[in-house]
């Protein structure tokens, strides 16, 4: 395998990293700020649809990034856009700095040592699914949001990268999911592959002004709230829609129809992840996925649909949620369960 020359850039004083896990109010809600980077990729504009020009970096076990991907793999992009995997467990982003403790994202190479927790606990593994940083040559993602001068602070996948500017174009995954879905028109293998019909746009609006607040991030409001209050809300509102979603599915075998779209894309990566980490992990336990006939099917459909399962990697999921956050799991300990087979026939056909 390659071999990766670690570049990383000086950040600028002024800017104060941090994680999503300091972005809670005085009441101990989670407030999630937004991405720092929001362009597209137009014909006519400053980012072009171009092919080899473009790179995303993504983590495996981080559900928006996860969705990113998945379209890439879907759409068939792969030979248009070059892509990066980071290590699921975070480490210290300026390990040289002793008064600089912020922990992120940070790239290895199949076969590297393994990596303990940001306390030192563990010693989880570098895979094949690992990809470094072939662009920039960068140690960490945050090297990368430096050199596009960045100024926020935070360090999150997605990330979709101009490698002719050298600079971010987007960070935002729903915005990279447009733009996946169709700026680069007949460069992809399957451009009639359409994950935002116009004529489903006001009911996918409808179904994420609840999805999004409620489930995709309401599973975040639970694990990262800071007051007994904060989480109770948050529970109550994302079992409410859990249970609304489950109707939803009750006469429709995607969100709006016949046709995945990408609700469903940014729902599944929820829904995939949850059994196996939020229930244990945020203190989402009132009901398991499997235990709703809907959503259970739902989600074999939806992890059998073509090229899909690529995306998904179980291991990076479980190992970056249980090791990346010593207050919530000091030692890094990972659950074994539990084992789930999302290839099993499915009745949603």
């Amino acid at each position: 395998f390659f071999s990766v020359l670690l570049v990383e850039s000086k950040m600028p004083t002024t800017v104060k990293p941090r994680t999503t896990l300091d972005e809670t109010d005085d009441q101990g809600n989670l407030q999630r700020t937004a991405a720092a980077f929001d362009r597209l990729i137009e014909v006519g504009g400053r980012f072009a649809p171009e092919a080899n020009r473009y790179h995303l970096y993504v983590a495996l076990g981080c559900p928006w990034a996860n969705g990113t991907l998945a379209c890439l793999f879907m759409k068939g992009l792969e030979h248009v856009i070059s892509y990066s995997i980071v290590h699921p467990t975070w480490a210290r982003t300026k390990p040289n700095d002793p008064e600089d403790e912020h922990c992120g994202w940070h790239f290895r190479k199949p076969g590297d040592p393994p990596v303990p927790n940001p306390l030192g606990y563990g010693a989880n593994v570098c895979d094949d699914a690992l990809i470094p940083d072939t662009v920039n040559r960068c140690a960490t993602l945050r090297g990368v949001y430096e050199k596009a001068d960045d100024q926020s602070g935070k360090y999150s996948t997605p990330v979709l990268w101009d490698k002719k500017h050298g600079t971010i174009v987007c960070n935002e995954s729903k915005t990279i999911l447009r733009i996946l879905n169709s700026a680069f028109g007949g460069l992809a293998k399957h451009p009639h592959l359409n994950f935002f019909p116009e004529d489903k746009a006001a009911e996918m609006q409808e179904l994420d002004d609840f999805i999004y607040p409620t489930i995709n991030n309401g599973v975040y409001r639970c694990g990262f709230a800071k007051s007994q209050q904060a989480y109770e809300t948050a529970f109550d509102e994302l079992f409410a829609s859990l249970d609304r979603v489950e109707n939803i599915l009750s006469s429709k075998r995607y969100l709006t129809g016949d046709k995945p779209t990408a609700m469903d894309l940014r729902l599944f990566m929820t829904l995939i992840r949850f059994d196996a980490v939020y229930f244990v992990y945020f203190k989402t336990n009132k009901k398991k996925i499997r235990e709703y006939p809907n959503l259970f099917e739902y989600c074999k459909d939806m992890y059998q649909l073509p090229e899909m399962a690529r995306a998904i990697n179980m291991d990076h999921i479980k190992m970056h949620y249980f090791t990346s956050h010593p207050s919530l799991n000091m030692y890094g300990i990972i659950p074994k369960g539990p084992d789930v087979d999302y290839l099993q026939p499915h009745n949603r056909a």
